[in-house]
């Protein structure tokens, strides 16, 4: 059965995280997704709030970008919010939006270069391992963690490019695919992140989590043009309606091969509470 999630835009106000973590439990959503965007809050201090107001709820953060960040940190981050709430967090990593790495100094030559090298040394930090790296970007020098998670979590990468969805397949156990994914975009990165996937042997599973933007209510169907217009995004991008709408699209998008289907609202949505109830009381139980 699909996975179904929703997004808490990281437009909102962190104050507001608590009601949205314990709304989105009550209605009996598996999961709730967070993302780092500049400058709003961090991913991992908003993870750490949701995961402490709730006891079931799975988080994900869809994703870090990784030029904003020491791995060394990101796995301190993870592996602490690993051993207070075991197997509930789904961490997610990624190339940030370049402008904005810009911005603060971070910006790097090559993306995908600085994404391998910190994927491999976050996976093995991750397991407990020593690790040293002198790559062109990781740089440690016999660094393990005192306090890794008992159970390593499966490590999941933002990708949208060919070359970065090989790298995901090749050395992440998850994919984030963005709200411009189309369910004919979900079987092209199913065979590219396949491509990577038998570059280095693997055959254990890889989730592919995708974000489908959604909105409801009597100006819907206005709310997400004004999106798509906003963002370039083609009307195939999206669906809007009531919940069977909804819950047809997601079983569309889980049909060309997501996993996961992560409800986002438009940037515009009045009532961000009312969404994620919205999705767990009444999309969910259409998908059982």
């Amino acid at each position: 059965m699909t996975v179904l999630g929703a997004i808490a835009l990281p437009q909102l106000p962190p104050e507001r995280l608590p009601e949205i973590a314990v709304v989105a439990e009550q209605s009996g959503l598996a999961e709730l997704w967070l993302w780092e965007d500049c400058f709003w809050a961090a991913g991992s201090a908003c993870a750490a709030t949701v995961l402490a107001h709730t006891e079931r709820l799975r988080v994900g953060i869809g994703v870090l970008p990784v030029p904003l960040r020491n791995v060394a940190l990101t796995a301190m981050e993870i592996a602490a919010l690993l051993r207070m709430h075991p197997g509930r967090l789904i961490p997610g990593i990624g190339h940030g939006v370049q402008d904005w790495m810009g911005q603060v100094g971070a910006r790097v030559g090559s993306p995908l270069t600085l994404l391998r090298e910190q994927l491999t040394a976050l996976r093995a930090l991750l397991h407990g391992q020593t690790v040293d790296a002198a790559g062109a970007y990781v740089r440690l020098d016999r660094v393990a963690l005192d306090w890794p998670p008992r159970t390593p979590p499966p490590l999941a990468a933002g990708a949208s490019g060919p070359r970065t969805l090989r790298l995901s397949g090749e050395l992440a156990d998850a994919t984030v695919l963005t709200s411009a994914t189309t369910p004919e975009g979900i079987r092209a990165a199913r065979e590219l992140i396949d491509e990577g996937r038998a570059k280095a042997g693997r055959t254990d599973p890889h989730r592919v989590i995708v974000y489908l933007l959604a909105a409801t209510g009597p100006d819907a169907a206005e709310r997400l043009a004004a999106t798509r217009r906003r963002t370039g995004l083609p009307d195939s991008v999206g669906v809007v309606g009531d919940a069977q709408a909804i819950a047809d699209a997601v079983h569309r998008w889980s049909a060309a091969g997501a996993d996961t289907v992560v409800l986002e609202p438009t940037p515009d949505e009045p009532d961000p509470l009312a969404f994620i109830r919205f999705a767990g009381e009444r999309v969910r139980p259409l998908l059982e």
